[in-house]
């Protein structure tokens, strides 16, 4: 396997990627986050937000079915191969595959709507299909070698959510409603920018051929993956049912409200895992490997420390002006469910070691325990606590999954943790004590302040030189 020969020549592939990954997210993020304010303001009813919520959380459950995982097999089958006719033959059963979905699904809703009556069904299987597309024919945009078009495309469908958001729901008042027209439109306004740019139907997709061994292939790859996004769904979603059948929909729609302020911590943590990952792989036959990576684990808590800070104790500041009077609740769960998405982006670090070994099958024992924990947890608590109930059992699932990985890693490479790191750690629960005592923003501001600079002292000097020198690079003389 190629390494990268010097330690500047890989922290500066590491920064560079990072800089690469942080234009394709957060460009997209930003005005997903950015809608938040808007849905809270303009769905006054906080059920109808909660039953939009579960509608999706619904869908994010099917797709891994409805598209059998392809968007990973696509990938994987496509980057490693630059031969035309075989090109043809993955994007012409993908093709299939998603058309036959979409045959199923809808006669599966016809069949649905004749026992049972549910609330915008026909949305629900528009939104399906359309994401589903989404999600399998951006990673075939990736995996043709088209990074700038796959970036482009999500930075389109989040514009495009945006701008139909303010048409639909805002200027229209046409509520949930109009929250699934725009995010219909948005992924089909991303996929025509897909086949207009890169013309993937037109080029490689072939009615009547023949696929030979191809889909007997991808779906070996793809159909195993299938168990664990079922798990990693009732690890990650399943608490909305349990908060909806326990507590209600309303409650639902103001958790809803923190889980999607607190998918910006998720985002910023994916920024660093995508550049990390590839990374990780390069360096994982070199000879300072476990010195190299216990670097990268350390500095990885302080920068999770800050941003867990900086992000929720901010905030909490401008809560009251961006968030509307119905859903202010929501502020008292942002830094619990800030340490439960900390706890699962320190686990997923973890998965590099089975990437890296690529020894992928060892991820599903974790991944199982995990579930489990998680339901039984979720029965328990969220009856008795309420919504802390179903915040307490995501930091305790991720926290056996994180203290397993952390575990089982040592086949694969010896973690180091730094004295420093302790302190960056120790910030990172405690700061839940002021974030819910202090209510003066010049006191939050204080503790925000100090919290940060201790969690950047904590980071290796070695690291906080390497990103002061790029920083000072950037800088106009």
């Amino acid at each position: 396997m190629t390494t990268i020969g010097t330690k500047g020549a890989r922290s500066s592939k590491f920064l560079k990627d990072l800089g690469i990954y942080a234009i394709g997210n957060l460009g997209s993020k930003i005005i997903t986050f950015a809608m938040v304010p808007l849905y809270t303001f303009f769905v006054k009813d906080r059920g109808d937000f909660g039953y939009y919520d579960l509608c999706l959380t619904v869908i994010f459950l099917i797709i891994p079915f409805a598209t059998l995982q392809l968007r990973d097999g696509a990938f994987r089958f496509l980057l490693e191969t630059n031969d035309r006719d075989n090109r043809n033959r993955i994007i012409t059963f993908v093709y299939r595959c998603l058309i036959t979905s979409v045959v199923v699904s809808l006669i599966a809703t016809l069949l649905l709507t004749m026992f049972t009556s549910i609330d915008y069904v026909w949305y629900c299987l528009l939104l399906l299909i359309a994401m589903s597309f989404f999600e399998v024919i951006t990673q075939v945009a990736r995996g043709l070698g088209k990074n700038k078009d796959f970036v482009a495309a999500g930075i389109i469908s989040s514009l495009g959510i945006g701008v139909f958001s303010i048409i639909f729901v805002a200027l229209m008042n046409m509520s949930i409603t109009g929250i699934f027209i725009a995010n219909i439109l948005a992924r089909f306004a991303a996929l025509i920018y897909l086949e207009a740019r890169l013309k993937i139907i037109a080029t490689y997709f072939k009615f009547n051929l023949s696929l030979g061994q191809v889909g007997h292939d991808i779906l070996k790859y793809s159909l195993p993956l299938l168990p664990g996004a079922l798990c990693w769904w009732l690890t990650g979603s399943s608490d909305r049912w349990f908060i909806k059948y326990f507590l209600g929909l309303e409650v639902n729609g103001i958790y809803a409200v923190a889980f999607r302020f607190n998918g910006i911590i998720l985002t910023l943590a994916t920024i660093f895992y995508q550049a990390w990952q590839e990374t990780a792989i390069l360096q994982y036959n070199s000879p300072d490997r476990d010195k190299f990576f216990s670097k990268m684990f350390n500095t990885y808590i302080g920068v999770l420390a800050i941003l867990l800070t900086a992000y929720t104790f901010t905030l909490k500041m401008f809560y009251p002006i961006i968030v509307d009077a119905n859903y202010q609740e929501s502020v008292n769960y942002l830094y619990l469910m800030g340490i439960s998405s900390v706890l699962f982006s320190l686990s997923a670090f973890f998965d590099i070691g089975y990437q890296c070994a690529k020894d992928t099958s060892r991820t599903l024992p974790a991944i199982f325990l995990a579930a489990i924990v998680n339901i039984v947890f979720n029965l328990l608590l969220v009856k008795y606590i309420g919504v802390y109930g179903a915040i307490a059992t995501s930091i305790i699932t991720y926290l056996v999954l994180f203290i397993y990985r952390l575990h089982d890693m040592k086949r694969y490479f010896k973690l180091s943790f730094y004295p420093r790191t302790i302190t960056a750690s120790l910030i990172i629960p405690l700061g839940a004590i002021p974030f819910h005592c202090l209510n003066h923003w010049w006191w939050l501001l204080a503790y925000m302040v100090v919290a940060c600079v201790v969690a950047l002292m904590a980071i290796p000097k070695e690291t906080r030189d390497e990103l002061w020198l790029k920083f000072s690079q950037k800088i106009p003389s």
